[in-house]
């Protein structure tokens, strides 16, 4: 034993060592990219806030008119979608620069294109999505309402968007937006067309990851930020957190609470 009780030769023990952050280890332009991603994501939670100023009024679903639907409804996507996006942009991004950099085919301007093609991706759905609003509402007008009958009909959509979380074809879109770098590398288009492809692409396989999600916001009101919210960090822990199953099962527990919720109280959903 050494004088300070410890067993050896009496050298030292050596301290564990310190990390630090090398700045220089940083690439300034990913870091650039997820900058602006935020920022546009919290300028469109703003103009979001601003567009549904009064939209608590009526049917507490109601999306409005379509033009007004079309545009809150792009914004909302770059609000909700942009900071679970953000990996999937930055893995694309990556890959076109180190092709630059190699002399080999890569526009400037095709990283934008990418998330364009997203963004038309979820688009389209929109569209389908407030057409089948519209049609359900035609044909049983009080469907959507605060009253009994309406408030258990939401509670149904939002119970059946909690059951998806479980399918295979949940978990097989699930893991295609976790995997940003593999995804990309097994369908890499190049060029400007390339790149607006390869985003619908992506924009497709979340659709299909994250619809029922979509409808359940319809369901608890489409044009209420604070569902936007829940339902938009519900989508982001899915992509983001390192447990899969865990956070996949705990959105569905989640879900299946706010439509008993719905359900028993009146209000919840306004």
């Amino acid at each position: 034993m050494n004088r300070k009780g410890t067993p050896g030769t009496g050298a030292r023990t050596p301290h564990a060592p310190v990390f630090r952050l090398d700045p220089r280890a940083i690439d300034s332009r990913v870091a650039g990219l997820v900058a602006l991603l935020l920022v546009l994501a919290a300028a469109s939670w703003v103009f979001s806030a601003v567009q549904m100023n009064g939209m608590d009024m009526g049917r507490w679903t109601d999306p409005g008119p379509l033009g007004f639907f079309l545009t809150t409804w792009v914004v909302m996507l770059a609000a909700m979608m942009f900071p679970s996006v953000a990996p999937m942009v930055v893995a694309y991004d990556r890959i076109q620069r180190h092709r630059r950099g190699s002399g080999r085919y890569a526009p400037r301007g095709s990283t934008a294109l990418f998330v364009a093609g997203y963004l038309l991706a979820w688009t389209v759905f929109g569209l389908a999505a407030y057409g089948a609003y519209a049609l359900l509402v035609a044909i049983v007008p009080g469907a959507l309402t605060s009253e009994p009958g309406g408030r258990y009909v939401a509670a149904v959509v939002i119970l059946a968007a909690a059951a998806y979380q479980f399918t295979p074809a949940k978990n097989i879109a699930l893991m295609k937006c976790r995997t940003p770098m593999d995804f990309i590398l097994r369908r890499v288009r190049y060029g400007f067309v390339g790149a607006l492809r390869l985003g619908v692409e992506h924009g497709t396989w979340c659709v299909s990851c994250c619809w029922a999600l979509m409808i359940a916001l319809f369901a608890l009101g489409v044009m209420n930020l604070g569902w936007m919210a829940v339902v938009g960090a519900f989508i982001a822990l899915e992509k983001m957190l390192p447990w899969r199953r865990f956070a996949n099962r705990a959105v569905a527990v989640a879900l299946a609470l706010i439509a008993i919720g719905v359900a028993l109280v009146p209000g919840m959903a306004s």
